[in-house]
């Protein structure tokens, strides 16, 4: 099974372009031309789950289209796509910022999905998508380190009573370093499937891990890769795992 890790930036570029004529302002760009080749990009890594943070899912950027969908369709694959800050949250009542949520994409049929929030920070989603033999989380997590701290804790009752293999990825933005997970993970017992601890972030010269898939110790990791692109500021996390359930 091949489960690719891409936080996109709503498809918005990077590069020089990205701060033409103010700063950021690609925010406010049409998305499509970095769309189509993340897809292309998606076609060739042929994964089994795609986690997608900072997606789109229909505001002029795209011409009302959901980028979530519009991927799924074009690789056959069933999806789930939410807004990431709440229904009672400020941010979900501006246009714009009340288009913009994490996504997961799978081969698999998605057998049941639950979405969850934090009560601390801006960035509230966790998605949860159960496979069969497989539950996944999907989490974009708070700047703020007191928030993140307060988010781990929340993830790790989410994910405590769980039965059977576990994957928990997205964009952990830890920003004081891959540390800040070590209580998380001894308390949860999840790997964190990046052995090597590669940066993911700038996708131009990364130096910073901030991009995570965390794994139950029962799946086994054959390959780990971290394609070298520049589709978003961010560059993708590819994980193969041997879960034989899946993979027949």
């Amino acid at each position: 099974m091949r489960f690719l890790l891409y936080n996109i930036r709503y498809c918005t570029g990077t590069g020089p372009r990205f701060h033409l004529p103010v700063p950021y302002a690609g925010y406010l760009k049409r998305s499509t031309a970095v769309l189509d080749e993340i897809i292309d990009f998606f076609k060739q890594v042929n994964a089994d789950i795609i986690g997608l943070v900072e997606v789109d899912s229909g505001s002029f950027r795209t011409r009302q289209r959901c980028q979530a969908g519009q991927i799924a369709d074009r690789l056959g694959h069933y999806h789930i796509v939410e807004s990431k800050y709440g229904q009672q949250s400020v941010a979900d009542k501006v246009p714009l910022l009340n288009r913009q949520g994490n996504a997961l994409l799978s081969r698999f049929p998605i057998l049941e999905h639950r979405f969850h929030y934090f009560k601390q920070g801006v960035k509230r989603l966790v998605i949860e998508v159960r496979l069969a033999e497989l539950t996944i989380f999907l989490v974009h997590l708070s700047l703020t380190y007191r928030n993140r701290q307060y988010q781990l804790e929340h993830l790790y009752r989410l994910i405590a009573d769980k039965e059977g293999p576990v994957i928990v990825a997205g964009d952990f933005n830890v920003l004081w370093g891959s540390h800040e997970l070590d209580l998380f993970l001894g308390a949860t017992g999840l790997i964190n499937a990046n052995r090597e601890g590669q940066p993911s972030h700038p996708s131009r010269s990364p130096k910073r891990q901030l991009d995570f898939i965390l794994h139950s110790p029962g799946l086994k990791v054959t390959n780990f890769t971290i394609p070298k692109v520049l589709y978003s500021d961010h560059v993708p996390l590819v994980c193969d795992f041997e879960l034989p359930a899946l993979s027949s």
